[in-house]
């Protein structure tokens, strides 16, 4: 089969198409045939083997998992014979944890769901690591409430238009943090406010939240907590900021150190696809309560190009591989 190879680190043309075996199902696997991948900042993070921190996890010199990708969308192909729960030719999607962008993939049965009706195959791809990550962290992290005024700093990225979205259908009242050019799609995906950063500093213009969903790390713990009501909190979400040694783990230490002390900073949360998040995300999708946000779609061939855009910072929304 057709995968994207990943044999060292380093940047984006690390990454080679190349012929590799195709995968084996085992008992509580499915088999996928991959239609769209879908790829995030943590990708990246993969691809360039930074931070340095993380290699103990992954390989030292290369990576242990060849085939970089998480989020898939496409057909089931197979399954073992302990994976009940589909057929051949369900369209699903789900988190493979390594390896969709390639045309097939296995994954456990508890990562993967049908596919929402009112979603293509490329829209479904993209939901299940980001979508979750924002749903956990605001339903269950943050237990958002009917009322309650939530800021999404990073409003226009992978995370943060999930979460847009998913603090509206929690009747949230929004506010969304972005640059100039993202202000209107921002808007447009549900946003009761938006503040262009490049006009507005949220943490100093006197208005105050109740939940603080930082998916951007450009202001201190401390400036963000100054932002929140008496009784807010603050959850952090950021994977890409820090130095090549430590990354983002310096400021998730503080975070997590903190909250042992500060009652408004919220400990980093840990959100790993679960089928359970996935059926969930899908009746709100199906509700038409959240839908995708795509910027740039790109051939398997190109996922270089793709991870490389990625690591610039500023993909709107989502970046989709069609395999």
């Amino acid at each position: 089969m057709k995968a994207i190879v990943q044999d060292g680190y380093g940047s984006q043309e690390v990454l080679k198409l190349q012929d590799i075996e195709k995968p084996v199902v085992e008992d509580d696997e499915v088999l996928v045939r991959v239609r769209t991948a879908a790829i995030h900042a943590g990708d990246w993070l993969l691809v360039t083997g930074r931070p340095l921190l993380f290699r103990p996890g992954f390989g030292f010199s290369k990576p242990r998992k060849r085939v970089p990708g998480f989020d898939f969308a496409g057909t089931v192909e197979a399954t073992g014979r302990d994976a009940k729960g589909f057929h051949p030719g369900d369209e699903v999607f789900g988190d493979a944890a390594h390896g969709s962008c390639a045309e097939y993939v296995v994954v456990s049965e508890d990562k993967v769901e049908v596919k929402p009706a009112n979603l293509t195959l490329e829209q479904a791809a993209v939901v299940p690591v980001s979508g979750t990550t924002a749903l956990r962290g605001l339903r269950d992290a943050g237990k958002v409430r009917a009322g309650q005024h939530v800021l999404i700093n990073g409003a226009s990225g992978g995370v943060g238009t999930f979460a847009v979205q998913i603090a509206k259908a929690l009747d949230a009242e929004v506010t969304g943090v972005c640059s100039t050019k993202n202000v209107e799609m921002v808007r447009s995906i549900g946003a009761d406010h938006v503040i262009d950063y490049t006009r507005n500093d949220f943490t100093k213009n006197g208005e105050r939240y109740d939940v603080i969903l930082d998916n951007v790390a450009n202001h201190s713990l401390a400036d963000c907590r100054r932002a929140l009501t008496p009784d807010g909190i603050l959850l952090t979400n950021n994977g890409t900021s820090g130095n090549r040694w430590i990354g983002p783990l310096g400021r998730m230490a503080a975070a997590a150190v903190l909250s042992l002390f500060v009652r408004k900073q919220r400990p980093p949360f840990y959100a790993p696809v679960r089928k359970r998040d996935l059926v969930d995300l899908k009746k709100l999708i199906e509700a038409g309560k959240v839908t995708p946000v795509i910027d740039r779609t790109y051939p398997l061939s190109e996922t270089g190009d793709a991870m490389g855009y990625i690591g610039e910072g500023h993909a709107r929304g989502k970046v989709a591989i069609t395999v």
